[in-house]
């Protein structure tokens, strides 16, 4: 039987154009269109695809990542390729993170989003090779520094909660006002934070967070 498969993009132009390469391939049929987050996971539940390719950003409706998450903890069965422009680990983390079983940038060749496809209905991950090289270089870091795992443990509750909003992507400013404190104080939180988790910059915070799952996606 062929894999059914339901194309989530919000640009009409690229849904039809996805649909026509997958056609073409006898093992793969194209069951549905989704514009937005929203449409894919209630035309998913209903149309019960094998493998779901989300694009990672559609706006202005709900993006990939929320929707994959409300996906998978739905339909567990359903797989979900993540369809990118973003190469680059913070994403491959935080699709990960979603419970997406693929990542695959846009730019790769027609075979490769194939094989992705294939892939991920067999139930194996599908990671492009960029991502599977900071996947692994990550995971190697990790074990080398695995004396630090707890090191989220010697944070004040205030540098959590300023850690965890840095993560959600709010500037030192929205922090300093929604904690009720100055911007100084936000920084120097900021700057305790760093030290105390031997990170160097602001993505490194963001990474460090989602591989903890402190992020949800809605």
């Amino acid at each position: 039987m062929a894999i059914r498969v339901l194309i989530a993009d919000d640009h009409a132009i690229v849904r039809s154009g996805l649909g026509m390469l997958l056609n073409a391939h006898a093992d793969i049929e194209v069951v549905g269109y989704a514009a937005d987050g929203k449409e894919a996971v209630e035309k998913a539940l209903e149309i019960r695809p094998d493998v779901v390719l989300m694009d990672l950003s559609m706006p202005p409706g709900e993006n990939g990542l929320s929707a994959t998450a409300r996906l998978k903890e739905a339909a567990p069965d359903i797989q979900v390729l993540v369809l990118t422009m973003h190469d680059d680990e913070e994403y491959l983390f935080r699709v990960l993170q979603a419970g997406a079983s693929g990542y695959i940038l846009k730019s790769a060749p027609d075979l490769d989003l194939i094989a992705a496809i294939r892939t991920v209905h067999q139930g194996m991950a599908y990671l492009y090779p960029s991502a599977t090289k900071s996947l692994i270089e990550e995971f190697l870091q990790m074990v080398k520094n695995g004396e630090e795992q707890n090191k989220y443990e010697i944070l004040t509750d205030r540098e959590k909660e300023v850690l965890i909003l840095i993560a959600k992507g709010f500037s030192n400013k929205e922090i300093a006002e929604q904690l009720t404190v100055s911007v100084k104080t936000v920084e120097s939180h900021k700057a305790h934070i760093m030290e105390k988790l031997h990170l160097r910059t602001r993505p490194d915070l963001v990474r460090y967070a989602i591989k903890k799952g402190w992020l949800d996606f809605e």
